[in-house]
């Protein structure tokens, strides 16, 4: 197998079962496990600071002892383990425990996979966008499966997809892996690790970088936790609830298989901006017109407002950063802005969305509305 192609699969993998998790954990614990709006978000909330927390200080430390792909496998497995524990009836402090467990190990499998994919991206110049597109179809393959089986059987079903989907990756994981990858790291002391942080901070724009993309993901927060819930209020079938977030994967797709040649000489800074004015849209649309045609012509914006800032941050970080700050600058990335931003906004997105749903989504430009205005403001200073 080839790099590429491992590459490839490693993405499908991981984010088939992302599929599961992101769009529909929020709804699995309000209707299977009888949760409150409130209640549920508490335990996400809870869950994504936990993960921004593990991802922050776990991540960078396995990578810093052990090779990326042993750190792969590892939490692959552990996080399979922690998903079987869903499966007993549990009370809300349990599921609360349980979730922060598997919200810790789970996601860190993305920063370690996206590191290994900026680091192949460097010694076999392999195509970002044409693995990652791999990983946005199985994304699109859970959201058809998940939809098609909430609607014939029972919402229990998110649960036994997410454990089948988390073995069969932890099963590829265990097979041969890129060389670059299977490296085990220099060992570091303390000292060395604060300075390398702090050498990646005063790297030019990496602070202001980060800063936006904590921004523009973190407006994802009432998207991803409620999507799913402001669909069925609007009373549309559970089979159709898949087919309607699919739309917004599809364009994720067709993004992510031309993004290496659409965006090869398009400025970083460039990049920012088109997805906070594609965001701010896509969240002013929703809020302003609750209907389900708004909201699935919505959909086709989330290339611009994940796809583009994703891909943006991803060839920063791989054209101005040594092999050596990859791995951190990762994990601060799925901390900071995929889990603690989004952490921060599902908690007043929870309360919002009990008084009115259209208020939990207008409420995600508070975010959207800054990125733009810092992007005007530093791209010339930073040439970035």
């Amino acid at each position: 197998m080839n790099n590429q192609r491992w590459l490839s699969i490693s993405f499908l993998a991981f984010f088939f079962t992302w599929g599961v998790f992101l769009p529909y954990w929020t709804g699995w614990l309000t209707i299977e496990k009888g949760l409150s709006v409130t209640s549920a978000s508490v335990i996400m909330g809870a869950g994504m600071i936990a993960r921004a927390l593990s991802t922050f200080l776990i991540f960078p430390y396995m990578t810093q002892r052990i090779s990326l792909i042993r750190t792969i496998r590892w939490l692959s497995f552990v996080a399979l383990i922690l998903a079987l524990l869903y499966l007993p009836n549990s009370s809300f402090s349990v599921l609360l425990i349980i979730t922060m467990l598997f919200s810790a190990i789970y996601p860190m499998i993305l920063p370690a996979v996206e590191s290994g994919a900026s680091i192949l991206i460097k010694t076999d110049r392999i195509h970002y966008g044409k693995s990652r597109s791999f990983g946005s179809f199985a994304y699109t393959i859970a959201l058809l499966l998940i939809g098609a089986a909430t609607a014939i059987w029972s919402e229990q079903a998110i649960l036994y997809m997410m454990i089948a989907g988390l073995a069969a990756a932890t099963l590829f994981f265990m097979r041969p892996a890129p060389a670059a990858l299977q490296v085990n790291p220099v060992k570091t002391d303390k000292k060395d690790r604060s300075i390398d942080i702090k050498a990646l901070f005063t790297s030019k724009g990496f602070a202001v970088v980060l800063l936006l993309v904590i921004l523009l993901q973190g407006a994802h927060a009432s998207y991803y936790n409620f999507g799913f819930i402001f669909l069925d209020d609007l009373g549309v079938n559970g089979f159709y609830i898949g087919v309607i977030l699919n739309v917004a994967v599809l364009f994720e797709i067709l993004f992510f298989t031309q993004a290496d040649k659409w965006l090869a000489n398009m400025r970083v800074s460039t990049m920012f901006l088109i997805a906070g004015i594609g965001s701010t849209v896509r969240w002013l649309a929703i809020s302003l017109f609750p209907l389900t045609s708004v909201f699935i012509g919505s959909q086709l914006l989330h290339a611009a407002s994940f796809g583009v800032a994703h891909f943006a941050f991803i060839k920063f970080i791989s054209e101005k950063l040594p092999n050596h700050q990859i791995a951190a600058a990762q994990g601060m990335y799925a901390a900071f802005a995929m889990s603690l931003s989004t952490a921060i906004l599902t908690f007043p997105g929870g309360y919002l969305y009990d008084i009115s749903p259209r208020l939990a989504f207008l409420g995600m430009i508070v975010c959207s509305v800054p990125a733009i205005i810092i992007v005007f403001m530093t791209r010339k200073k930073y040439a970035y």
